[in-house]
């Protein structure tokens, strides 16, 4: 059995040709990073990679991380600048024995001496976003802090390894220097070949609260099937930081487990995640949480549609 699954509608088309080579005995890690790439490539997805947002000195800062569920390697970077594929980056990283979450200057120094691609990794198009976001910001008083969607997967392939990637520009104006839950262990993602894994979108500062993606794991560890873990683990921390904090911010998670039975749960209205399996096509579905528990329906063809044009309309200041 093989299966992907993965944050977002921007993860489908990577998602689609990662499983080609599962189904004829990729390994996961390649599988993942693959799939992953593809998503950091693509400029009109803001919120990773190429056209990423940037932050409030409209500088693109980078973070991603991945691990190996076999092995338990960890690699990640965070606050990386002009490298084209920040996952590769991290893959490379858990091979390390030791210096294995770098950041910034430092992360970009092991990228070059490593031979990674240099790239400017600002687009036209991101700086209209910024721009547009700055005015609305000064003139109608709306939030800066919007935008960001990280793009988070897990892969199992037909030997039973599981492995875990995520990848994002994190949250949109953010400070010089911010780092999110993508690039941390446990929080924005967490993969063990024996049970399963689980990785984390939304907003960061609150899904590292809850080392939410370890604790997914977790509950399918002691037997929860991962719908029930990701239900479970969602809505307990979405209650807890309200009662504690009086709001909880975003909070989506997606989760695999080794027999390649799938799971989401989200805090927020139309979330959206794409999967695959041997025995499922590439699909992406819409989820919504009713009465504590997360109700996924298939996106229409008109959804999928309205989306494509969407994401590249034309940017009017």
């Amino acid at each position: 059995m093989w299966a992907m699954i993965a944050t977002w509608r921007m993860a489908i088309e990577g998602i689609t040709e990662a499983c080609k080579g599962l189904n004829e005995g990729m390994d996961a890690g390649d599988a993942v990073e693959l799939a992953v790439k593809m998503v950091e490539d693509y400029p009109f997805y803001k919120s990773v990679g190429y056209g990423g947002l940037p932050n409030e000195n409209c500088e693109v800062e980078l973070d991603a991380a991945y691990m190996d569920g076999d092995t338990l390697a960890i690699g990640a970077v965070a606050g990386i600048r002009d490298y084209a594929n920040p996952v590769s980056i991290a893959r490379k990283l858990s091979d390390e024995k030791v210096n294995n979450f770098l950041v910034g200057a430092g992360a970009e120094a092991y990228a070059h001496k490593n031979g990674f691609e240099r790239k400017n990794m600002l687009t036209d198009r991101a700086k209209l976003h910024y721009e547009k976001r700055k005015k609305e910001t000064l003139e109608k008083g709306l939030s800066p802090y919007i935008g960001h969607d990280t793009v988070g997967m897990i892969s199992l392939d037909e030997n039973g390894k599981m492995c875990a990637a995520t990848s994002t520009s994190g949250l949109f104006m953010k400070k010089r220097g911010r780092i999110g839950d993508s690039a941390l262990s446990g929080s924005g993602f967490y993969v063990d070949s024996e049970v399963g894994g689980a990785t984390a979108t939304g907003l960061g500062e609150d899904l590292m609260k809850g080392c939410i993606s370890y604790e997914i794991v977790r509950l399918m560890k002691e037997g929860k099937h991962p719908q029930e873990a990701c239900d479970i683990a969602v809505n307990q921390l979405d209650k807890e930081l309200i009662r504690r904090r009086g709001k909880a911010g975003d909070l989506s998670l997606v989760a695999l487990n080794n027999k390649g039975e799938w799971g989401v749960a989200t805090n927020i209205a139309d979330f959206t995640f794409s999967v695959a399996t041997k025995n499922e096509e590439p699909t992406v579905y819409i989820s919504n949480r009713v009465d504590g528990k997360t109700i996924h329906e298939v996106a229409s063809q008109e959804w999928l549609d309205a989306y494509a044009a969407r994401i590249k309309a034309p940017i009017e200041i």
